[in-house]
């Protein structure tokens, strides 16, 4: 088995596959991947401005919403990293809702805060970050106008 990831093109198919599933179903299939709650992402390019919704881990903050930036530990940020610094004001789809957030890349203090509770919510990005030696970023996402 190769240690390589797989190409790209096959990412984005299985991306549009969970998205078209989740949208289909009113997000009552796709919204967990095992016992992980999953959300849909909508977010403008950084580079093309054109919308585009994607599948992510969900951390609860409260009313917030913490995503992880952790593309499995890879040595480079995911491109929706760049998307988010480029275009903050996101929509999150959370069991069938649809909640207009702001999308912040949290500070070292905050990220010190949070990445606790995203380990704890998912044990996985405490191997991600091993994994790594970037830092991997962490967004909170608070409902717009708060």
């Amino acid at each position: 088995m190769s240690d390589r990831p797989p190409p790209r093109w096959f990412l984005r198919l299985l991306t549009l596959i969970h998205v078209g599933v989740y949208r289909v179903s009113g997000g009552r299939v796709g919204r967990r991947a095992g016992s992980y709650e999953m959300c849909m992402v909508t977010m403008t390019g950084a580079k093309s401005g054109r919308r585009r919704t994607i599948p992510l881990m969900l951390v609860p903050d409260g009313e917030a919403v913490v995503l992880v930036a952790s593309q499995g530990g890879a040595p480079t940020h995911p491109q929706w990293y760049y998307n988010l610094r480029a275009h903050p004001d996101i929509t999150v789809e959370r069991s069938g809702r649809s909640i207009p957030m702001r999308a912040e890349l949290s500070s070292t203090e905050e990220r010190a805060r949070l990445w606790p509770i995203c380990v704890e919510h998912y044990p996985p990005y405490a191997d991600y970050q091993r994994r790594t030696e970037r830092e991997i970023p962490v967004f909170r996402c608070a409902p717009a106008g708060r």
